[in-house]
């Protein structure tokens, strides 16, 4: 099979969609999965374009505390469990992905 590789996004880097700006929030190191091969390099290229846009995070409000959890472009976050716990496999996902991106 193909090789995955690990990407590390520091939540703090982005404050885009800030619910209450200029308040605390917390931060958190996120991980997401592509293939090591062409298609999941370009796949990278474009999300690291849109983490430099601020597109990657978004911050909510919950239990009245300030987050950071992913925004709407989806990312695999495990090795595996399929598409319902995303993770590979999921023959669509590099498609979908750049669909959205």
């Amino acid at each position: 099979g193909t090789a995955l590789r690990l990407f590390k996004m520091l939540s703090s880097c982005s404050k885009v969609g800030d619910p209450r700006p200029g308040q605390p929030y917390k931060g958190g190191n996120f991980y997401a999965f592509l293939p090591d091969n062409r298609e999941g390099q370009k796949t990278a290229m474009l999300l690291k374009k849109a983490f430099a846009a601020g597109l990657t995070f978004q911050i909510k409000s919950c239990n009245g505390e300030e987050r950071v959890t992913w925004g709407l472009i989806p990312h695999k976050t495990s090795w595996d469990g399929g598409k319902a716990r995303n993770g590979y496999p999921d023959a669509q996902y590099l498609s979908e992905v750049c669909i959205v991106l």
